[in-house]
């Protein structure tokens, strides 16, 4: 009965509970990545601007305060539409794919992120190469299917018995 309850609410708020631990997860890990860089100084934000200025040349156009303040509310807010439950999961998903997808096209074309194989992070690439998991989960939300594959289908046996769907 509680389960019947409790999926019935996250039914309603767009977000299946399976998705809870996948969004809560990486919401909060990308919200405090962009709450801790609010006020970065000029240095630390010419740095982060430099590194995606070698995939992305159109970064270079800004000041290296204003990049740093655009990425920290870029992340502040991909991390806010993670932890929002009425955002539905396959657009949160999206959002995490096209994020975590740029960090590891960061990582594949900066050579100093990889050993010499291309492949295996080197020490600077590991800070990229973990967000393989980000997008993982980007992809687990997006392809996600509602509910189960059977329900409401025809089964294709003949003679196969029908279940009654639960409501």
């Amino acid at each position: 009965m509680l389960a019947r309850i409790t999926q019935h609410v996250v039914k309603g708020l767009m977000m299946k509970l399976s998705h809870i631990p996948l969004r809560l997860a990486t919401g909060a890990f990308i919200f405090n990545a962009g709450y801790s860089k609010r006020n970065l100084d000029k240095d630390s934000a010419a740095r982060l601007q430099g590194m995606g200025a070698k995939v992305y040349p159109q970064v270079a156009r800004l000041e290296p305060e204003k990049f740093g303040k655009l990425l920290s509310y870029a992340e502040m807010t991909l991390g806010a539409i993670l932890l929002a439950p009425f955002v539905p999961s396959r657009l949160a998903g999206l959002g995490l794919g096209i994020f975590s997808g740029s960090l590891l096209t960061m990582y594949r074309r900066i050579p100093e992120m990889t050993l010499e194989d291309g492949i295996r992070p080197s020490q600077q690439g590991t800070v990229l190469a973990k967000d393989i998991w980000m997008f993982g989960i980007a992809l687990a939300l997006i392809l996600d299917r509602k509910g189960s594959p059977m329900r409401g289908a025809q089964r294709s046996t003949p003679g196969a018995a029908r279940r009654p769907a639960l409501r």
